[in-house]
């Protein structure tokens, strides 16, 4: 079932026989093709990994032959509109445009349930972790990945009581990477201590056996301290003894990725607070991965603002390593999960990252000396001193207990404003149970002894092979639950937008298919308050429905308020009805060049009549606007106002190829006779059959233009390739007949 590039991608393919299925792969995968130069179009790259197969380029790409450079770092985005199917459509753009890692944001509920869920009704602000969701989404990975010509890692969050079981299903089903952080389940989900490291344990166990990549939490102190740039130590910390923790469970260092996550944004002076820590963090963990992402706790809903600080983070990342680059949009502020936004952030990554080839055989840091050195320096020891005080105070369960954690106060210095909890309480309390002496457990990634060497010692290794093999070996043995709840399920909503899925009709959308929610922005002349109530008012009469604002800026508080509203579009457009003209046909630039290069062109053009509008004209002409000059076609401009007979001497003098004339006053229909007469003069000449004419005016179309004489008309959008296309295209024809 291979995917055809233009072809919408057939979600009821990929859930036909899904209780079958089975992964492809399993384990993370690394970008290939990275530390080594590589030319791709007409330049040379330091930091590219391997091109993709099939991919969306930048829209400026278009300049450089449509090259799409791909990082050396893993690229992230994250999905959570709380529909599977319609979030499986978002990674094949998210891949197209060169992410390959995709997060499935599990719903927050979920951290605090007691069992592995096998069918559940859709999430909000996330999306609940069922195998059916797991296996449809690795299964469309699994097709996408052969479409782009990359592994993508498929990734979700090991947390909760429900750790161990959610760590089996995701080795069953080919999920490559995970968060897991027994200090998160702790500080934030409240989860009792013991039980959330005995779990974390056991969690670790089978992602190791299963080659899952390992993110940890440490980052959310950051986004949750009063004055997050003062937990740099702490958060130092956190990572030790989650990747401590890892290693002697048994995983891999090269599978542990430690979230390094910016404490500050501007307006604060970011870049001397956040790269020391940057460099610190690498130095102290070195063996180690890293997965760089912005900070969620100062976003706010502008894009532009988002954008900004994402791109400074990726210069830390530049200059100091990145193994995975995160890419949180707006979303985090507006609580809007809009699917552009993701592709927009993997877009500016790999914008940024490209832009930034080579810049480390430019620049270095320095490192040995000054303010740089000195304060990498300091955080290191207040790192070490911190972890040399929860050894003092009796480990990590006594820190916690006394507020250690998440306290904004710069360590040593204690703010008493931390996350306090006790090792005797939380979810999950009293529920670990030691083993008996003659415990056997004959399962695969299991952590601790289970007696297997009694039965069979050349098994210690293997002992679910007492049993003929567990799930990780047979996959035939697990059992597949399909959906539970008879009115909310993945059917039930195919069912609802069968007619968008299988006609010719469509409707925008911004998180399902048929939403019908549109994003508009506009700029009113008053205060914020005002402006607020009034975009609602006016998106109810634009006929929007569920109108909301969700971003507000004040531009000057006399003057006026940027808004961007959403509202819901009730109506469907049918496809089929709409009257779509050709789509205007573009030689390259090279051979346009090539054409003229060989047969010189030359041009007269002016604005006629008593018109004195000229930007059109030199928008399609200057070489600075990218216009015909370009391509070598000699020009000569008489200006504005020019009478069309002075035009068509000009012509004649000039023994030019084409006439170009502008025209944007219509009133009277003075641009239908301007042409009409151009083209009547040109036969009273004697050189219509010889000479090209061209119109155009945001009162043009060609229809109109070739009605009233001309050879073709230009109107709204029109640039320079298009009338040098023309010209050359027309010229050829022309030689032709003769």
């Amino acid at each position: 079932m291979d995917l055809k590039p233009n072809e919408k991608l057939n979600i009821d393919n990929i859930l036909k026989d899904i209780d079958k299925y089975k992964p492809k792969r399993r384990g993370w995968h690394w970008r290939e093709g990275t530390g080594e130069k590589r030319q791709i179009g007409k330049f040379e790259y330091y930091d590219q990994s391997k091109c993709l197969d099939n991919s969306q380029p930048l829209p400026a790409a278009k300049y450089f032959n449509n090259i799409d450079p791909q990082s050396k770092s893993v690229i992230t985005t994250e999905i959570a509109s709380g529909r599977f199917e319609d979030d499986i459509r978002r990674m094949r753009m998210a891949a197209w445009h060169g992410a390959d890692h995709i997060m499935v944001i599990r719903t927050a509920g979920q951290s605090h349930f007691e069992s592995l869920i096998e069918g559940t009704p859709q999430g909000v602000g996330g999306i609940p972790i069922s195998r059916k969701q797991v296996r449809a989404q690795r299964k469309a990975l699994d097709l996408i990945e052969d479409e782009v010509g990359r592994p993508i890692n498929y990734h979700s969050y090991v947390s909760g009581v429900a750790g161990p079981e959610i760590a089996v299903m995701f080795a069953e089903e080919g999920v490559n990477g995970a968060h897991q952080d027994p200090q998160y389940n702790v500080l934030y989900r409240n989860i009792n201590m013991i039980r959330s490291f005995v779990d974390a344990a056991e969690a670790k166990s089978i992602m190791a056996w299963a080659d899952i990549a390992q993110i940890d939490g440490a980052h959310n102190a950051n986004a949750t301290a009063r004055e997050a740039w003062k937990v740099m130590p702490e958060l130092m910390v956190q990572h030790g003894i989650n990747s401590m923790f890892s290693v002697k469970v048994g995983m891999k260092k090269k599978n542990i990725c430690l979230s390094t996550v910016p404490p500050t944004a501007p307006p604060a002076p970011s870049m001397r607070l956040d790269l020391p820590y940057a460099v610190a963090l690498r130095e102290l963990f070195s063996e180690y991965k890293m997965r760089a992402q912005m900070n969620t706790k100062y976003m706010e809903s502008s894009p532009r603002e988002a954008t900004v600080t994402h791109v400074l983070n990726l210069l830390i990342s530049q200059l100091t390593r990145a193994d995975i680059q995160s890419t949180i949009t707006p979303d985090e502020g507006r609580n809007v999960p809009w699917h552009i936004y993701n592709v927009e952030a993997v877009d500016t990554a790999k914008q940024a990252f490209a832009g930034m080839d080579g810049l480390g055989e430019m620049v270095e840091i320095k490192r040995d000396q000054g303010e740089l050195a000195d304060t990498i320096r300091e955080l290191k020891e207040r790192a070490i001193l911190f972890m040399e005080e929860i050894l003092e105070i009796g480990g990590y369960f006594s820190a916690v207990e006394a507020g250690f954690f998440v306290d904004s106060g710069y360590n040593p210095e204690r703010n008493c404003d931390g996350i306090i909890r006790k090792s005797d309480t939380g979810v999950g309390e009293g529920t670990v149970y030691e083993r008996d002496i003659d415990y056997m457990a004959p399962v695969t990634g299991h952590f601790g002894y289970n007696n297997i060497a009694q039965y069979d010692e050349n098994l210690i290794d293997h002992p679910a092979a007492l049993i003929g093999g567990g799930t990780f070996e047979d996959p035939s043995k697990i059992i597949f639950i399909d959906e539970l709840d008879e009115n909310d399920n993945v059917n039930i909503r195919l069912e609802e937008v069968e007619e968008l899925r299988t006609t010719s009709k469509i409707k925008p959308e911004m998180e399902w298919l048929g939403d019908g929610i549109i994003l508009t922005t506009l700029f009113l002349p008053t205060d914020i308050r005002t402006a607020e109530f009034a975009a609602i008012e006016i998106g109810k009469k634009m006929g929007l429905e569920d109108v909301e604002v969700i971003h507000k800026e004040i531009m000057q508080q006399a003057e006026g308020t940027r808004i961007e509203l959403k509202g819901r579009f009730v109506y469907t457009i049918d496809t089929k009805d709409l009257i779509i003209p050709p789509t205007p046909k573009i030689l390259t630039e090279d051979e346009i060049r090539e054409e003229i290069k060989s047969k010189p062109m030359k041009i007269v053009a002016a604005t006629v009549g008593e018109d004195e509008h000229s930007v059109g004209i030199r928008e399609i002409i200057d070489i600075k606007h990218g216009g015909i000059e370009k391509y070598g076609i000699e020009c000569h401009i008489l200006g504005t106002s020019v009478p069309v007979e002075k035009l068509v001497d000009a012509a004649i003098e000039l023994n030019a190829d084409a006439i170009l004339s502008s025209t944007i006053i219509s009133h009277d229909d003075i641009h239908y006779k301007n042409m009409k007469k151009l083209h009547d003069l040109c036969i009273e000449k004697g050189i219509r059959d010889k000479i090209m004419l061209l119109a155009g005016g945001t009162q043009v179309s060609n229809e109109l233009a070739v009605e009233s004489g001309m050879d073709a008309g230009f109107g709204r959008g029109t640039n320079g390739a298009h009338v040098a296309t023309f010209l050359v295209e027309k010229r050829r024809e022309m030689s032709h007949e003769d």
